[in-house]
């Protein structure tokens, strides 16, 4: 090869250094010289050539088994480019001509090419040689392959257990062998609002831990250590104060069957427990409820059976007249619970839907809906509305109306000769806050905090549903809102309940 030639002329016999063997003139024995070479370097685990003019003159039988030859033989005279990988070809050109003006090459990586076409990772380290009085390189090479693809998989495990940890959405710490946080992820920032730099080198049990769990806490990290993989579920804290109920995995690290650390790892439970503890409501509630609708259905209808059979009777000469008042009584108070029942159902499946909101004209529409019901006509009502627009669900604030103005037309005083309902709404760009009052008999304390329960009636004058106060609560809380109830006997009772105002935001 012509930059072969130009290494070749370009080398100075006389300056060039040797390794293994002196540059100075060599014994005339040359062959014995050889021999202890090659008994010296033979069975070295590296593999060992010498190059002249760029082709192998010497290979040891580990060079020949790392690059895949039989015996050193099938490589003996051969170019030695012919086994450097392309991408390596210039910068080891290069090497190989230093080398032979005298410079020793320090260790490089390298890539070869063995004669089954397998691409080897390499380290080589060059030196100036003599060989048969003529100025050689003496290449020094160790098989790094498996060295590079275990420092290749171990970066890769690195990497994927760093992203892992860094990504994950649980809440992650790792414990050194003290117990003291040696690293927390995001996750675990985010869970708990404490930053890595406020919790490193800590016990947990001194900021997540609750004063009343620490000995929990000590109990897990001693369970862990040894070497236990531990789920519990409990209470942890926030830096806020704010309790959180999670699932927390504990896993031992281990190093040389010794414990060297602990693995937590933090899944935040608290709505599913709050959707547990909802659902245990609502199936309480479902059991009352189908008591009470089988109660109140039946009710109504034995009493009307009740009737039938009376006017049946041999020798009744009541005026069945006045059966049929009491009959439509019981006719329409089974129709009012059924309507109740309706309404519940359809607060807890209709989709709310926001539209613009005339308040005036509802409550109005009330009370011409309601005016069948005895004492409606005795009712002095002052409504007053003001503000801005307000856009919320129809239907459920029509509900909501219903079932207050219904309960103030029953409930009415009958010692006052002036039954009244006030009802003031005062609407912002936020909220309407609505209150409405009435001087009606009243609610003891007592029944205050159980008004709003399915099925509760406060009064002895109660001949409805008791499901009335619990849809205006469920309304309310289906709109986001909130409401509360002062009342005194004798005197009346007053709801104030805030809605929040869910105007369509305008874009320009």
């Amino acid at each position: 090869m012509e930059k072969k030639e130009t290494i070749k002329s370009r080398i100075n016999p006389t300056t060039t250094k040797a390794v293994g063997i002196s540059p100075q003139k060599l014994p005339e024995d040359i062959s014995e010289n050889e021999q202890r070479y090659r008994e010296l370097v033979e069975h070295l685990p590296l593999g060992i050539a010498i190059l002249l003019d760029g082709k192998l003159m010497f290979l040891n039988i580990s060079g020949a088994l790392m690059m895949a030859a039989e015996k050193p033989d099938d490589l003996i005279g051969r170019d030695f480019m012919d086994f450097v990988h392309p991408d390596y070809q210039d910068i080891v050109s290069n090497r190989l001509l230093r080398v032979q003006h005298g410079e020793v090459a320090p260790a490089s990586e390298q890539k070869y090419i063995r004669l089954d076409r397998k691409v080897i990772d390499v380290e080589v380290s060059s030196y100036p040689f003599v060989y048969h009085n003529k100025p050689a390189v003496q290449i020094i090479v160790k098989d790094i392959t498996e060295q590079k693809e275990s420092r290749l998989a171990i970066k890769k495990s690195e990497t994927l257990f760093s992203q892992l940890f860094h990504v994950s959405p649980m809440a992650i710490a790792m414990l050194d062998s003290e117990g003291c946080v040696a690293q927390v992820n995001p996750g675990f920032e985010k869970m708990f609002g404490y930053t890595f730099e406020e919790l490193k080198g800590q016990e947990l049990n001194q900021t997540i831990v609750p004063d009343s769990l620490e000995s929990e806490g000590n109990d897990l990290n001693t369970l862990i250590s040894t070497q236990q993989v531990v789920r519990i579920e409990t209470k942890r804290k926030r830096k806020d104060g704010v309790m959180l109920s999670v699932i927390i995995y504990g896993l031992p690290v281990h190093f040389e069957d010794k414990t060297i650390g602990i693995f937590g790892v933090y899944v935040d439970i608290t709505e599913q427990k709050k959707v547990e503890e909802e659902l245990k409501v609502r199936n309480t509630e479902l059991d009352n409820f189908v008591y009470k609708v089988s109660h109140d259905l039946r009710a109504p209808l034995s009493s009307v059976l009740g009737l039938i059979n009376l006017a049946r009777l041999p020798g009744n000469d009541d005026n069945l007249k006045d059966y049929f008042s009491v009959i439509e009584k019981k006719v329409n108070q089974l129709d009012h619970f059924i309507t109740d029942v309706l309404s519940h159902s359809k607060n807890l499946k209709l989709d709310v839907i926001i539209e613009a909101i005339d308040f005036e004209e509802l409550i109005d529409q009330t009370f011409v809906d309601l005016s069948y019901l005895k004492g409606a006509e005795q009712i002095k009502r002052a409504i007053v509305v003001k503000g801005c627009e307000f856009f919320s669900d129809r239907w459920r604030i029509a509900e909501i109306f219903r079932n207050l103005v219904s309960n103030a037309i029953k409930y009415r005083d009958f010692n006052k000769f002036n039954p009244e309902i006030n009802v003031t709404i005062v609407i912002d760009e936020n909220q309407a806050a609505i209150t409405f009052k009435d001087n009606g008999i009243g609610i003891e304390l007592h029944n205050l905090e159980k008004i709003f329960n399915m099925f509760y009636r406060a009064s002895e004058q109660s001949d409805g549903s008791g499901l009335g106060l619990y849809i205006v609560k469920n309304a309310t809380d289906k709109l986001r809102g909130e409401v509360q109830v002062t009342s005194k006997p004798g005197e009346g009772t007053s709801f104030v309940i805030n809605l929040p105002n869910r105007a369509p935001v305008l874009t320009e």
